[in-house]
């Protein structure tokens, strides 16, 4: 690249924010910069910590003689939007207004495009969201389910997911536009898709229980299992959703959900503790096999990403497993950072077009009456 870009990209969780700067695709500064839980208690709604966030980062900034004056463009992980096709969006008015009110979701993530306009406001450079998490590509039969009004929708690791497939699409000398992929990101949660010439076409809902089983997530289980759970009086509402998307999968079975320790367990002995780990990976591998099949057999690659990816022994289940279907690539860990780093490159080199957000979803359900 002739012309060097210097992008900041910060991403806000419950009580801290990553940040980082890049300068093309090299990383020259990070941080993690913690939030006072105490002081984030006074915030009536999220949107209200927005001043707080700020003067802590630019306290940051500060004490790391990092400038604002010198970037060119900023990038954030940004959500409670309304589903959307991927790819790159400028921030505007639409984005800050549903971001304000969190159409789908209450997190802190909902101050990413909030911060980002304030910092580039200061010095009129361009303020992007990548591939945000609202990103919603599936086909129609991807969403249909066995309950007529129940439909599936796209909730995945979209900004790692998509960067790595294109990462592997350069490595072929190739498009991500002309590959078929299936990704699997197995961190806390586990996320798969297919992706078909540039789109997450079919993928699980990480969020609500379905897919396979991961490090603290149950995955898919039996429905009616789980309706006499919720009817036994045994449990609160609370705690069944805790079932599924916090204290299932490995944590459940094993009081842990740090595959380190498993592996330990499974080198001391333990039968159990391999039985479950190699469970997981069985019931990822299934689902690989599915996605092959949305992608009608024309699969490109296997890609492999999220921190258990770092796993040799998880890998190497699941190459045997199904090893037969593609070529399986590894990028272990996560790569979000850096996803909206080369999003923001590709926007300013003119590498790929910036999309308006409208706040119109993509997809708002069935005509059931043709």
């Amino acid at each position: 690249m002739d012309k060097t870009y210097r992008i900041f990209t910060l991403s806000p969780g419950s009580t801290s924010t990553k940040l980082a700067v890049f300068e093309n695709d090299t990383i020259v500064f990070k941080a993690n910069v913690s939030h006072d839980p105490e002081v984030l208690k006074t915030f009536k709604e999220i949107k209200d910590q927005l001043p707080y966030r700020v003067e802590t980062i630019l306290t940051e900034l500060e004490k790391n003689n990092i400038s604002l004056e010198e970037i060119d463009a900023y990038a954030a992980y940004s959500g409670g939007l309304a589903p959307m096709v991927g790819g790159i969006y400028k921030v505007n008015e639409m984005i800050l207004k549903d971001s304000r009110e969190g159409k789908t979701v209450k997190h802190p993530a909902l101050l990413g495009s909030q911060i980002i306009d304030e910092f580039a406001g200061k010095t009129g450079v361009p303020a992007y969201l990548v591939n945000p998490p609202d990103v919603d590509e599936f086909q129609d039969l991807a969403r249909v389910t066995g309950i007529k009004g129940l439909y599936r929708e796209s909730r995945v690791h979209v900004l790692n997911q998509k960067e790595v497939a294109m990462r592997y699409a350069r490595e072929l000398g190739k498009k991500y536009e002309e590959c078929n992929f299936v990704v699997a990101h197995v961190g806390g949660g586990l996320s798969i898709t297919a992706q078909r010439r540039g789109k997450i076409v079919d993928g699980n809902d990480v969020l609500n229980g379905d897919g396979p089983m991961a490090p603290n997530r149950s995955g898919s289980v039996p429905a009616v299992p789980i309706i006499k759970m919720c009817f036994s009086g045994e449990y609160t509402e609370k705690e069944m959703i805790e079932k599924i998307s916090k204290t299932g999968g490995l944590l459940g079975h094993l009081g842990t959900d740090d595959t380190r320790t498993i592996k330990k367990m499974v080198e001391e002995g333990n039968e159990y503790a391999k039985l479950i780990y190699d469970a997981m990976a069985y019931q990822l591998a299934k689902f690989i096999g599915s996605y092959a099949v949305v992608l009608e057999g024309k699969v490109d690659g296997i890609i492999l990403t999220g921190g258990v990816s770092n796993e040799p022994y998880f890998v190497s289940n699941i190459r045997k497993l199904c090893g037969f279907l593609a070529p399986i690539k590894v990028y272990g860990g996560d790569f979000e950072m850096e996803a909206l780093a080369s999003g923001a490159i590709r926007a300013l080199s003119g590498e790929e077009e910036v999309k308006e957000y409208t706040g119109i979803p993509v997809w708002t359900g069935f005509d059931c009456s043709k």
